[in-house]
């Protein structure tokens, strides 16, 4: 018996004693509802990409986000009710809490970027600290933080889903002074990636 199968084995008796879904990077979900829902196999699929030590989700969004090699992950289970939680608190369609996640963090809890965003949804230092999260590392707090973000930016952007989304990467000043997506690279990749990501969640949706 290699050493896949035994994982398999072991996640299968807890699941069984538990009656918690387990899962192991680089091994399929199994059972009946397996790939019953997009943004968990989204999930395993970047679990599994980053066992093999890829750090790219998506297009490539995550350019910059360091220790990819050595992901933090939560169950998509428990990381879908955080989303699902603020996303109806903060009234933002959850679709898109879990497109930006996708393209932020590959769903890495403890990824740090390059300029020191952290977390789930890369929320810089002093945003998080104006957010009210002071651990921007714990997958509750960061959610929440960044849900309550997304929230402020469309409401300051009209309901514009691309200037929100524009302003999560380049800042809402820079969405102002250009008065639409700025003329940066990274971000015009950045917006046509998430909402790419937010087409496909949405589609997904029950």
């Amino acid at each position: 018996m290699d050493i896949t199968t035994e994982l398999s084995a072991v996640a299968a008796r807890i699941e069984q004693i538990s009656g918690t879904q387990i899962q192991i990077p680089g091994i399929p979900v199994q059972g009946p509802d397996a790939g019953t829902s997009s943004f968990a196999a989204a999930l395993q699929a970047e679990m599994n990409a980053q066992d093999g030590g890829s750090a790219v989700a998506g297009a490539g969004a995550l350019a910059g986000v360091e220790g990819l090699n050595a992901p933090s992950m939560i169950p998509s289970t428990q990381l879908e009710a955080l989303v699902d939680q603020n996303a109806q608190s903060q009234a933002v369609d959850p679709a898109l809490v879990k497109a930006i996640i996708a393209n932020e963090s590959g769903f890495n809890a403890s990824a740090t970027s390059s300029v020191g965003a952290q977390g789930l949804m890369q929320l810089m230092p002093g945003t998080a600290s104006a957010l009210g999260v002071t651990d921007a590392y714990d997958p509750a707090q960061n959610v929440a933080g960044g849900t309550k973000y997304i929230r402020q930016l469309l409401d300051r952007f009209n309901g514009d889903v691309r200037l929100a989304v524009a302003a999560y990467n380049a800042g809402p000043g820079a969405v102002e002074k250009y008065g639409g997506v700025p003329p940066y690279a990274e971000t015009q990749n950045y917006v046509q990636n998430v909402l790419a990501s937010y087409a496909k969640y949405r589609s997904a949706a029950p």
